[in-house]
């Protein structure tokens, strides 16, 4: 097999070599079903499953559900859906909750070896004894206690006999330790609360650390891949699979790699809910958010998503990959696929006076130049249009390309036009662009008139025959690129308060036939989605990207 230049990847090829053999292999994705997966989790999702790809091996999926304060299963089936939408397929479905039994026998026998004890303190004076990295830590008053009286303890917080921190098992390993997490970690707590799985069965909930390695253990996980900041949990992992590993069995090997960080936005799921329950966005899908169903919404792409991920790489250090990467895939998979429509986001009235009145015909467009086997579609044109208020000026320098008095542009697959006139209201604002047109220019109609040179070419569509159409126009959340590590400002000062613009245009008349999800290119100004919410009557589009990148130019 060929060496890849993935370190994940030569990490296994070496393993391969050494340790195990194919067969074996095993991955994992292993989320916490407290919020929608965003960008971040997308890294993960790839790597993991792609490798499974690579190494024809399985890849489970398993949901991470320890923490009944904060999961639900409405996130358990975004989290399935998403994962399939992005074209993967797991092996098992798993949830940690499964092993709550096993966990708790594990525990039990840690106290019978004497490498776990309850603690009665609470939860600030354990803090405070854990000490800092130049100061070791300090013991617990009830870290002597007898394996019994642990035992007992142990067995009455699972039978409901104390009140919510009253109690915590933590495992006894080295309070002088130099990693922290080694300092007698939590690995048990009293909870209250109804499970979304395992309903009121346990009021004590095992932590990450004491479930994480165990659950890949009990799966035969062989490489439980965790995003940097996990390295220093990597000790506890092996500790804790010490006590727990049997001859025989394969034994799980945690290595990490460098999270997915995009600029201009944040992946915290603490700080996306913030961002949800402030009214700052519209819920977990509004295509500001990073989460993959926001991304969706504003017609990201399964391929430009997967292509966006492996561009970036698998990197050893953590970096901040820049917005416009993830914009340059999509607009690279949209070129291919979206169909050509015309779209007017801004309409003032042309009329073009020497057309005949009431007259109109059926012009040809390209369905997508991408793919010419696609044909054309049909275009309805009369003297009344619409096109682009910003594609006009009354007077203009020579710099200046599209319409102005006096001067010829093309409408596009139309006709040579040459601005005449305005109407305006009381206000002296233009109501009405008054135009010529060159009959014989026809495009494509063979003609010399349709040989002439202009140098601006303009989108219209029809007054009668085009469809009044809402449309987002999205920006970045933020104005700054990485918002949650500025020092003693809160996130939330950073956010960009024209990330959305709401504009009422018309579309072609063709796209009364379009569903939600279905994706265009807007000739000349960019990608949309047809969003869920609409409807036949009720047309509403949300803008994907840009034709190409006019954020960096704008903000260097």
């Amino acid at each position: 097999m060929k060496r890849s230049g993935n370190f994940i990847e030569r990490i296994i090829d070496d393993d391969l070599k050494q340790d195990y053999s194919a067969d074996v292999l095993r991955f994992r994705f292993p989320p916490e079903p407290n919020g929608y997966l965003h960008i971040g989790h997308v890294k993960a999702i790839c790597l993991n499953f792609n490798l499974g790809l690579r190494y024809k091996a399985p890849v489970n999926l398993r949901f991470d559900d320890t923490n009944p304060t904060k999961e639900e299963q409405q996130f358990v089936d975004a989290i399935k859906e998403n994962i399939e939408w992005l074209g993967y397929k797991w092996d098992s479905e798993c949830y940690a909750s499964d092993y709550f039994e096993q966990l708790f026998d594990w525990a039990v026998n840690l106290i019978s070896q004497g490498k776990a004890y309850v603690d009665s303190q609470t939860s600030e004076k354990i803090a405070k004894q854990k000490g800092t990295p130049t100061k070791p830590g300090i013991n617990s008053p009830f870290r002597e206690r007898t394996i019994d009286q642990n035992k007992e303890l142990f067995i009455q917080m699972k039978e409901g006999k104390f009140k919510e921190g009253e109690h915590v098992l933590r495992a006894k390993i080295d309070m002088s330790s130099a990693n922290m997490l080694m300092r007698d970690p939590v690995i048990y707590r009293v909870l209250h609360r109804r499970h979304h799985r395992t309903k009121d069965k346990w009021c004590i909930y095992p932590l990450y650390d004491w479930t994480h390695g165990q659950s890949d253990y009990i799966e035969q996980v062989s490489h439980s891949l965790c995003s940097l900041e996990f390295k220093p949990h990597r000790d506890l992992y092996e500790w804790f699979l010490d006590s727990v590993c049997t001859k025989g069995r394969l034994r799980p090997k945690q290595r990490e790699f460098a999270r997915m960080n995009l600029s201009y936005t944040v992946t915290s799921k603490r700080k996306l809910a913030e961002l949800i329950e402030l009214k700052y966005v519209n819920g977990w899908d509004d295509p500001r958010m990073p989460t993959i169903a926001g991304l969706r919404r504003r017609g990201y792409t399964p391929t430009s998503l997967r292509n966006f991920v492996e561009t970036a790489g698998v990197a050893k250090r953590d970096n901040v990959i820049d917005f416009s990467l993830l914009e340059h895939s999509i607009r690279e998979d949209l070129n291919i696929k979206a169909p050509r429509v015309m779209g007017v986001l801004n309409p003032v009235k042309l009329t073009i006076i020497n057309y005949p009145k009431n007259k109109t015909e059926i012009l040809k467009g390209e369905i997508n130049p991408e793919q010419p086997n696609l044909g054309y579609r049909d275009l309805i044109f009369s003297g009344s249009l619409y096109i682009e208020r910003e594609d006009f000026k009354e007077t203009a320098n020579r710099k200046y390309f599209r319409l102005t008095l006096g001067k010829e542009v093309r409408l596009k697959n139309a006709y040579i036009i040459k601005g005449e006139s305005v109407i305006k209201d009381n206000k002296g604002n233009i109501t009405e662009i008054i135009c010529s047109y060159d009959p014989e220019s026809k495009s494509g109609s063979g003609t010399e008139a349709s040989k002439r040179k202009v140098k601006g070419t303009l989108h219209w569509v029809t007054q009668k025959d085009s469809l009044p159409a809402k449309v987002n126009i999205y920006d970045r959340l933020f104005n700054v690129s990485s918002p949650d590590q500025i020092q003693d400002k809160d996130f939330k000062s950073f956010i960009n308060q024209n990330s959305l613009k709401t504009l009422t245009g018309r579309v072609e008349l063709g796209l009364i036939k379009a569903k939600p999800g279905d994706q265009f290119q807007f000739q000349r100004m960019g990608y949309f989605v047809l969003d869920k919410d609409s409807t036949q009557g009720n047309l509403i589009f949300n803008k994907t990207v840009g034709l190409r990148d006019t954020w960096s130019k704008n903000n260097d």
